[in-house]
């Protein structure tokens, strides 16, 4: 690797760094962000009790199907 391909690297490597910038939230812009539509999960409860009733019967996965025992729908 030549000197001129290194640095090549290092200025697309900060360019690319510095193209993710942070911006300022006005104050009139925080209700917008704080919309419910904007949370990756808006029941953040889910995950946990789907974990914690995982463990506690010793089973994994099959919420949301609803269906008997003899595994039809």
């Amino acid at each position: 690797m030549t000197s001129r391909t290194a640095m090549l690297i290092v200025v697309g490597a900060f360019a690319a760094l510095m193209s993710t910038a942070c911006a300022t939230v006005q104050p009139w812009q925080r209700g917008t962000l704080a919309d419910p539509l904007m949370m990756f999960d808006p029941d953040s409860t889910t995950a946990y009790m789907t974990h914690w009733q995982e463990s506690r019967e010793g089973s994994m996965g099959g919420y949301g199907v609803q269906g008997g025992g003899c595994g039809c729908k």
